[in-house]
């Protein structure tokens, strides 16, 4: 394949034909934070998280699903390019139901550490939140959907990799949710020996029953399997 020189941060970066912005930095050892994308699933864009800056584009650039083009001129970390992904991680808090001081993944959720990581506590913004009843009928998989984000990673895993298609994404607009079946509580029994989809969660919307939960007061509460 031919090299493909672009300038990445002011600097010439040379790639192969094929490669995205994204893989081309983290080639170049820069760090840009993702949400729904997982080098071994296709691309989704669905976060837009990892917006980027280039030149003669109207707009920021989706840099997991972009590839490069000989003579681009991109720009991962500008302010524009800071300020959006500052707003998309907010908008998000402002949505995410999960209560972080007594979440059972709080110390490694990857959400909570990529807010930390722009410096975010709380959200400026107030929105209605997501409440879902937790799906504990399944022995295998339990689902908050409170919790969850909509990064897409457990369908595409699901689909992708197992090929089990438990998964698929349900309704429009703010009533969005990754749903199973006809908007069933997920009790398959393909789920037994697989459990992919649950380290690959980037908050603790999917867990292994059994494991520490709180309710809609944030109160602790155990869920059984």
């Amino acid at each position: 394949m031919a090299d493909i020189t672009v300038t990445m941060n002011g600097a010439q970066v040379t790639g192969r034909a094929g490669m995205t912005i994204l893989e081309l930095a983290r080639e170049n050892g820069i760090d840009i934070p993702t949400l729904c994308y997982l080098a071994e699933l296709s691309p989704t864009g669905s976060c837009r998280l990892c917006v980027v800056e280039v030149s003669g584009s109207r707009t920021l650039v989706g840099s997991c699903h972009t590839p490069i083009t000989p003579g681009m001129v991109i720009q991962t970390h500008s302010p524009k390019v800071l300020a959006t992904r500052k707003v998309i991680i907010e908008l998000l808090l402002a949505s995410h139901a999960g209560f972080c001081w007594v979440c059972d993944r709080a110390n490694e959720c990857e959400f909570r550490r990529i807010a930390a990581d722009m410096d975010i506590g709380l959200s400026r913004f107030q929105s209605r939140r997501r409440y879902y009843q937790v799906e504990d009928i399944s022995p295998y998989v339990t689902r908050d959907l409170s919790k969850c984000i909509l990064c897409r990673r457990c369908i595409k895993v699901c689909n992708e990799i197992v090929k089990h298609k438990v998964y698929g994404m349900g309704y429009r607009g703010f009533n969005s949710k990754v749903i199973v079946d006809c908007d069933q509580p997920i009790n398959k029994e393909v789920c037994r020996d697989c459990g992919a989809c649950i380290p690959l969660c980037p908050t603790d919307a999917l867990s292994k029953p059994g494991a520490a939960r709180v309710d809609r007061q944030g109160k602790p509460l155990i869920i059984k399997g």
